[in-house]
């Protein structure tokens, strides 16, 4: 260590004495000019290196001396109540689809996401759907507040919901009736069917039945 520490210092000082001027005119001789070197540029070169190295020590000292306040002032991430950081699988779901053979399909749903997306995600051919923004909203159990949306413009995409909340669903409205009413027959139409489009997931629905009935033709040229 003391030989890197010399080496080190031999470097510096090398580096300092390279960068200054020194009156060399001064010198009539070799000894007079390492005299003038000794006593002029040495003692700045070691003033330097001193001053450098009491920098880098100073702030390593008070680092060092307060520990624990720095500790003290971190904050802590935040986690859930049971004490858990928040994931992914706070917002996934599961949905059981079903097909007119009776095969079944179980896919991860997002909470947020309305069902024709999900469908669109896993190659779960429902038909096209062309919808605007949403007609009403329900802001309470006596208060829904109309918002004068187009809604569904087609009734292509139709399910029907049940098991596990199928019921927390938005209750249809008569743009959604309307849309069924007009692509599909009366003996197709059951109390449970709904528009994929207009059904976004919500956490309650983790375990819900999707029944997808027969396509109706919709690519006709």
């Amino acid at each position: 260590a003391d030989v890197s520490r010399t080496l080190q210092l031999y470097r510096t000082v090398e580096a300092t004495l390279s960068s200054r001027r020194c009156d060399w005119s001064a010198a009539s001789s070799p000894s007079m000019a390492f005299r003038l070197l000794s006593q002029r540029l040495v003692p700045q070169a070691v003033a330097d290196v001193s001053r450098r190295a009491a920098g880098r020590a100073v702030p390593a000292a008070v680092s060092a001396s307060r520990p624990m306040s720095a500790a003290a002032g971190a904050v802590a991430p935040s986690t859930g109540s049971d004490g858990d950081l928040p994931s992914v699988k706070d917002v996934m779901i599961k949905l059981n689809f079903v097909d007119p053979s009776g095969a079944r399909r179980t896919v991860p749903g997002l909470v947020g996401k309305n069902l024709h997306e999900i469908c669109e995600m896993h190659g779960i051919d429902i038909g096209p759907s062309s919808s605007g923004a949403a007609v009403s909203a329900i802001r309470s159990s006596t208060w829904e507040e109309p918002l004068y949306g187009e809604g569904p413009c087609s009734g292509f995409d139709h399910v029907l919901l049940v098991g596990k909340g199928a019921e927390t669903a938005k209750p249809i409205d008569h743009v959604e009736m309307r849309m069924l009413n007009q692509y599909w027959d009366d003996d197709e139409i059951f109390p449970e069917s709904r528009l994929a489009s207009c059904i976004d997931l919500t956490k309650d629905m983790d375990g819900m039945t999707v029944y997808v009935p027969d396509r109706i033709v919709d690519d006709i040229p």
